[in-house]
């Protein structure tokens, strides 16, 4: 299914996630690479000073093999043995990798070893709430996967507020933020009366995607 996708689904730089990075000269491990550009831009920011990545794919002409790049790991994560010492990385990137999963709770618990204590882990999930999905299959029984978005067909797993939670703390991290990504986050005063009035209802209603910054 992944043959299918463009090369542009692989090589999006999430700059996002990189303004959680707590602090300068990490070591940075990203799970879902993709063309390796986060991590790439991480070094360039002065964010990392070692950088690893792990795809489940070549990706031809792309800066997996980058010169900048220390170590580039294809493979999948699920059946891969990581053969870091343990307490090595400082973050931990999981950018729209863990609905993609079969047990995404099981992976979270295979890479926390890997995390320093006090380390982080910064993930981005789909939140299926969001209103065009769960209106759409209320009212109009719709549930229609696409080539992208919350309902991407390589998507196996699929997540909810609470489910995020439960998620992470499965895995014995504990979560420091969880920031709201939607249209919400434009509107100012007018979201925040939006969610006193509706009593934080529609906040997740209008949230795209969770962010998610988890320590050790």
């Amino acid at each position: 299914m992944y043959e299918d996708k463009t090369d542009g689904y692989f090589s999006y730089c999430r700059t996002d996630l990189l303004e959680f990075v707590p602090r300068k000269g990490n070591r940075i491990l990203e799970i879902g690479a993709g063309s390796g550009e986060t991590l790439l831009k991480a070094k360039e920011m002065g964010l990392a000073e070692e950088i690893v990545g792990v795809e489940l794919q070549s990706i031809k002409k792309s800066n997996q093999s980058h010169p900048k790049m220390d170590r580039f790991i294809i493979g999948d994560i699920e059946r891969m043995d990581l053969d870091f010492e343990e307490n090595y990385f400082d973050v931990i990137l999981c950018g729209d990798i863990l609905e993609h999963l079969f047990d995404p709770w099981q992976c979270l618990q295979k890479l926390r070893p890997f995390l320093r204590e006090g380390g982080v882990v910064i993930a981005s999930i789909p939140n299926v709430r969001y209103w065009k999905i769960s209106m759409g299959l209320l009212f109009g029984g719709r549930w229609d996967y696409k080539n992208e978005g919350i309902l991407d067909k390589t998507h196996l797993r699929f997540f909810g507020r609470k489910n995020v939670v439960c998620l992470f703390e499965s895995a014995s991290l504990k979560i420091r933020k969880l920031e709201q990504m939607g249209p919400q986050r434009k509107w100012g005063l007018a979201s925040w009366a939006v969610n006193m009035l509706t009593f934080g209802i529609w906040s997740d209603l209008l949230t795209v995607q969770y962010i998610i910054v988890a320590a050790k």
